[in-house]
């Protein structure tokens, strides 16, 4: 096997300048999906796009993102991850440039579908990028609290952002922010970032054409969901699903060079790590979407002012990633992800006990600890995850990281809105029937006080059991947490004696190495 020379280790404060560049990357692509949120009214009326539009406007960009995140991580260890991410950037801002342009539906599903393209190529290569200039425990703990702050506060920014930019100018500019930050991401990158790339490998098509076509059919599904699995569109994605992503796995495992190291899901750390992150996304996926329509529909509060009520939890989320930088080289990986995971899942408890009439203080309240559970928990599962990667996988296996955590997300969208669907329908009173049955925002525009007082009280009790669902979640990934990933002790103080010591963190990830 041919292998390419690494770079030496990067010194001095030049590190600390690459972690800025690969946050601008991911900040990039966070604040773009959360931004558009607010936009929806204003694309909605200007491009006279219908409900099924805005559908394709939103599920487009996922559906080609989550589908090729696998492969792109692949291209990144193959062809360099600096290369990857530079490209990817670029695609991102050019199909940015052509969204602010949009005059039709159909541009606008155009742009955003180059735009799932370009994400799914720069966001494996961030986090590859972080664990191979960070070879110190103690730094890439804090430069892994550092990537997850940008990623909340860019989803709780994200609305922030959209509501001033809607508020002065016209829909287009949520894009339009995209290019700025995406050309200073690619000339830093080309000036400070060092190439790396993993060992040559034969090309698997089989193995990419498996992986696109069973991730896409996947995530099809889960937003058909809603609409019920027995329409035969959805069984047919299903079906199709099922087969390539059991026929991707069979073949991954039997081949010399796999295309995807399935063999991580051996590891304890990786597998547990994974598996919690996927089922706390679950819930976290669907918080925006159902928290927005409470503040802006039943609170009364406009898209600006709504934004702003996550301010609490970005603030949490911030001051929580830097105290579990320190804390996790004292105890280790395992107690930051499992209290962490139990604080989120109180704060699913408060918000669900939020009604009509409730003040700021328990939504933020909620909120503030949503936060602090999610930084404490998030980067130290992801450090427990890939501290297992050996270098060579490290684009394809932070794409199986994101892959499942982007499953989970959308998982979490379709069940939620599932939830306060059925539910908010079946707390309306009888009396009241057409489409302000189903939907608060049609309840709303009828202008009806009687009607309006009931689906504000129904909602609440939809969402209410949207959290219950969101809670358990948590709780679910705390406890596979506990049982299922290896506490990851400092390097500096091994345990004597401790036959697994050795085994944990970034050791790990060696001895994988080795076994290849």
């Amino acid at each position: 096997m041919r292998t390419d020379p690494e770079p030496g280790p990067v010194v001095g404060g030049r590190r600390w300048l690459i972690l800025v560049v690969l946050c601008l990357a991911t900040l990039v692509l966070v604040v773009d999906n959360m931004v558009l949120t607010v936009a929806v009214p204003a694309l909605t009326e200007s491009l006279h796009a219908s409900a099924q539009n805005i559908q394709w406007v939103l599920d487009s960009y996922i559906l080609v993102f989550a589908g090729l995140l696998l492969t792109t991580g692949s291209l990144s260890d193959r062809f360099g991850r600096r290369r990857v991410l530079i490209i990817g950037l670029a695609v991102f801002g050019v199909a940015s440039a052509v969204a602010t342009l949009a005059s039709s539906p159909g541009e606008l599903i155009a742009a955003r579908v180059a735009m799932g393209i370009g994400g799914a190529l720069l966001m494996p290569s961030t986090l590859s990028i972080l664990i191979t200039v960070f070879t110190d425990e103690a730094e890439r703990r804090k430069a892994m609290a550092a990537w997850t702050v940008v990623l909340m506060v860019g989803m709780v920014g994200g609305p922030v952002l959209g509501g001033v930019l809607i508020s002065h100018f016209w829909w287009g500019s949520v894009f339009l922010i995209n290019i700025p930050i995406a050309a200073l991401a690619i000339v830093s990158a080309m000036v400070l970032m060092p190439e790396s790339k993993g060992p040559w490998r034969k090309p698997d098509p089989l193995g990419t054409v498996l992986s696109i076509v069973g991730l896409t059919s996947t995530v099809w599904v889960i937003i058909e969901l809603p609409k019920g699995l027995a329409r035969p569109s959805t069984l047919a994605a299903l079906g199709i699903a099922v087969v390539t992503l059991v026929s991707f796995g069979i073949w991954e495992t039997h081949i010399p060079e796999p295309m995807v190291p399935l063999r991580l899901f051996k590891q304890r750390n990786f597998a547990g790590g994974s598996l919690s992150l996927a089922l706390v996304q679950i819930g976290n996926g669907g918080l925006v979407l159902v928290m927005t329509q409470y503040l802006q529909f039943v609170l009364g509060y406009s898209a600006l002012k709504a934004s702003l009520c996550f301010i609490p939890l970005a603030v949490a989320a911030l001051v929580f990633n830097t105290l579990g930088a320190g804390l996790g080289m004292k105890f280790g990986n395992r107690p930051l992800v499992f209290v962490g995971l139990l604080i989120c899942a109180v704060a699913f408890a408060v918000l669900a006990g939020l009604g009509t009439n409730d003040g700021l203080t328990k939504l933020f309240v909620g909120m503030a600890l949503l936060g602090a559970g999610s930084g404490l928990a998030m980067p130290a599962a992801i450090n427990a995850i890939m501290g297992t990667v050996p270098p060579e996988h490290a684009g394809v296996s932070s794409a199986l990281n994101d892959t499942l955590q982007q499953t989970g997300a959308a998982l979490g969208v379709a069940i939620m809105g599932t939830l306060v669907a059925s539910r908010f329908t079946a707390s309306m009173p009888a009396d009241i029937t057409g489409t302000a049955r189903h939907s608060l925002g049609q309840a709303m525009a009828t202008r009806d006080a009687q009607v309006i007082d009931a689906a504000r009280h129904a909602f609440t009790h939809a969402e209410s059991v949207a959290y219950i669902a969101g809670g358990i979640g948590a709780l679910a990934a705390a406890i596979v947490a506990v049982a299922v990933v290896r506490n990851t002790k400092p390097p500096t103080a091994p345990a004597e004696g401790d036959g697994d010591g050795d085994r944990d963190g970034v050791n790990e990830g060696a001895l994988v190495a080795a076994e290849a």
